[in-house]
């Protein structure tokens, strides 16, 4: 078995890194403190490919391998861990799913903006009772044939 990175994985994670020293770290220290969603970042990571990374091509995204996603994740992570969450949120929670149990019209309609980073995914676990253990939720989804009823409270909503 070869481990060694091909020549686009390579080229990926050095574009990554490229992004995170210079559009992440300048200001990274003051998003932090004030607790700032980095916006314009956010909008070039989505130019760039970064949050439909693994997305087929069809629906916007950049169609790459797990590697390289994982490679570029770690680029942005050491700079800055919120943008990677971000990212993280958007690719792996949003996109996957979205592009794994949706229709075709589904994945036109929402996979094509997510991966682009028009629009960023969010994810809501936690509960107040509850934190984060998924087998303490008290949210319920009542399916009533055209729509559903959507009953419960979340906090801390990633991308939220």
């Amino acid at each position: 078995m070869d481990f060694n990175l091909s020549e686009e994985q390579l080229m990926i994670q050095q574009a990554a890194r490229d992004f995170a020293q210079n559009e992440l770290l300048p200001g990274v220290i003051e998003r932090d403190k004030e607790q700032k969603f980095p916006y314009e970042q956010v909008k070039k990571m989505g130019e760039l490919g970064f949050l439909g990374m693994m997305v087929d091509p069809k629906y916007g995204g950049a169609g790459m391998d797990s590697v390289s996603y994982v490679l570029a994740m770690e680029e942005i992570a050491k700079v800055d861990a919120s943008a990677a969450v971000i990212m993280s949120v958007n690719n792996s929670l949003v996109c996957a799913g979205l592009e794994k149990f949706c229709n075709e019209e589904q994945k036109m309609k929402y996979l094509k903006p997510l991966a682009s980073g028009e629009v960023i995914g969010a994810f809501a676990l936690s509960e107040p009772e509850a934190g984060s253990d998924a087998t303490s939720q008290k949210t319920t989804a009542v399916d009533m044939g055209d729509h559903y009823i959507l009953n419960g409270t979340k906090n801390w909503i990633t991308n939220g």
